[in-house]
């Protein structure tokens, strides 16, 4: 009687749980995991299990919803200061063939730390075979503690592309991300295993890195790649307002900081918020900001009227904005949650579910259906 007892309880719960209604959709908020220290990313291996990143430098594996998290050893040092520490976490396309995950993270050089890519081998709860994939130049190194990026994503045609941030660069002419000779405020592309691209827009140049794909970029936290399309999306934050999306094309210049749509955090005037010649506009600014963070392209079967959106992550407006596409156009944008944690993460896996990482308070959660 009592475990019967129990059994209702629980079922009685469950059917409690809040109802979140949307435009399309009616959700419910599952929890995945809890009590993490400020989380910053999760992928899903192809068996179910999880893995999530802390930003003080702990890997975890999840076996399910619920199970208590196990530290993953094998984890390159990082340097967890400020914005920077253990950051992305992503799957090659091919795991199930070949294995590889990767990692992105601030590395120590000197008194300084840099943004570096390194991938490895999940065995039981070590990571083996690792490699870097991306280790910058170390005089490039700088004792800021903020705006590492880092976000990776994959074509599913044998490259990975990946942002830095402008490190906190100061807001005029000497800002870095204008520079092609530095690695920061870009996005960047490389073959999966490390190797430059051949036809990188400017692998040719001397003065350039040849690892840039686009560059003028503040602090992108957002990536995602529509492989239908081929375009790359992107989401990063703005000063005090003119967070951005945008479309990355190859070459191209997104303007930071001489182009965009926010001011100083004293107030003071950063540009005159107006398009200038060869640089692109975003496909969207928010301001006031959504401090946005991680982005997802919806293409699961769990919510087909959300199939083809975009979600944007929010951290200090705490939102979660799905962005409706047509092609190329935004043509709607939708508040799905709100003041419910700092969202670090948004990711759509294989098993149609959307899940959100929360840095505070620290937890990994999925959208299930109401409907």
């Amino acid at each position: 009687m009592k475990a019967a007892a129990i059994i209702l309880l629980l079922a009685v719960a469950c059917a409690r749980a809040e109802v979140i209604h949307s435009s399309s959709h009616r959700f419910r908020v599952e929890t995945i995991a809890d009590g993490l220290d400020h989380p910053w990313a999760v992928a899903q291996l192809p068996d179910g299990r999880f893995l999530v990143t802390e930003r003080r430098g702990r890997l975890l594996l999840i076996d399910k919803p619920g199970a208590a998290p196990r530290e993953v050893a094998g984890v390159p040092f990082v340097v967890a200061r400020g914005q920077g520490g253990l950051l992305d976490v992503a799957l090659h396309p091919g795991y199930a063939e070949n294995g590889w995950l990767y990692l992105a993270y601030s590395k120590p050089v000197g008194e300084g730390s840099l943004t570096a890519i390194a991938r490895g081998k999940l065995q039981d709860d070590r990571l083996t075979e690792l490699e870097m994939i991306f280790d910058p130049p170390s005089d490039q190194a700088t004792g800021s503690g903020s705006h590492f990026g880092c976000r990776m994503a994959f074509d599913g045609r044998g490259h990975i592309f990946f942002s830095i941030g402008d490190r906190g660069g100061p807001t005029n002419a000497d800002n870095l991300a204008q520079s092609l000779g530095s690695v920061t405020g870009k996005i960047h592309r490389l073959h999966d295993d490390g190797r430059v691209p051949a036809d990188n827009p400017f692998v040719s140049r001397k003065d350039a890195m040849p690892s840039i794909w686009a560059y003028g970029s503040r602090n992108a936290q957002g990536l995602v790649y529509d492989t239908g399309s081929g375009r790359l999306w992107e989401t990063e934050h703005g000063p005090r307002g003119g967070d951005e999306l945008n479309i990355i094309r190859k070459g191209a210049n997104y303007g930071w900081p001489l182009a965009g749509y926010g001011i100083n955090y004293s107030g003071t005037t950063i540009t005159k918020n107006e398009s200038l010649p060869g640089m692109e506009d975003p496909v969207v600014q928010w301001t006031p900001v959504i401090a946005a963070s991680g982005l997802a392209l919806y293409r699961g079967d769990k919510f087909p009227r959300w199939r083809g959106n975009l979600f944007a992550g929010g951290l200090a407006s705490e939102k979660l904005v799905r962005v409706e596409l047509s092609g190329a156009t935004v043509t709607e944008q939708e508040i799905v949650l709100q003041d419910t944690g700092r969202i670090r993460d948004v990711r759509s896996f294989d098993d149609g579910f959307l899940y959100i990482v929360y840095d505070e308070p620290g937890k990994v959660v999925r959208l299930v259906p109401a409907d």
